[in-house]
């Protein structure tokens, strides 16, 4: 049985470096992005708050380890439970700015710190809700290819096969029979 949970690593890597790699941006977009004038308010570098904390930076770490899980796992189980952190971090990102009223009054991310109103719907995509429709997306196309993935089985050998003689009868044309 425990050749049948068995995957080949190459199975989750692909995807798990691409889920590593999101997940660092989820978590460090906020603050290395004024930098490049792509910020939340407050749009200076390296500021910490809790709504970072909850919205950004954990999500952020779970996919990255979700990632990572993806790239070392040897069996379904650990795979699996790499995506399926991927899947719970993504739907946080694109969900959890709009929960998060739920537990307190102010915006816990703040808000697009940019003017114009493209940029602003870029800064909400880049952050939350397109980032975490890629992560999820990401995460589920891992998830579903290593359900689908047969285990990795061992080959048995052939059995060998006793070798035929021809027997003769008296008043026939000779028959071949398999001894056993």
């Amino acid at each position: 049985m425990a050749g049948i949970l068995q995957i080949r690593r190459r199975h989750g890597a692909l995807n798990g470096a691409l889920l590593a790699l999101l997940g660092a941006w989820g978590g460090l977009i906020a603050f290395v992005g004024p930098y490049f004038h792509y910020a939340y308010t407050p749009a200076t570098a390296w500021t910490y708050d809790t709504g970072r904390l909850w919205l950004e930076i954990l999500p952020g770490a779970a996919a990255f380890l979700g990632g990572i899980a993806l790239i070392i796992a040897g069996s379904r189980y650990m795979a699996l439970f790499g995506a399926l952190l991927g899947i719970a971090s993504g739907a946080w990102f694109a969900l959890g700015n709009v929960v998060a009223p739920l537990w307190t009054t102010a915006a816990p991310a703040g808000v697009p710190a940019s003017t114009t109103t493209l940029m602003r719907t870029v800064e909400q995509i880049g952050f939350f809700t397109g980032l975490g429709v890629a992560i999820v997306l990401v995460a589920a196309f891992a998830a579903g290819r290593i359900t689908a993935v047969p285990g990795v089985t061992r080959v048995r050998p052939a059995e060998p096969v006793a070798p035929v003689e021809p027997v003769v009868t008296e008043d026939r044309e000779p028959t071949t029979h398999v001894i056993k």
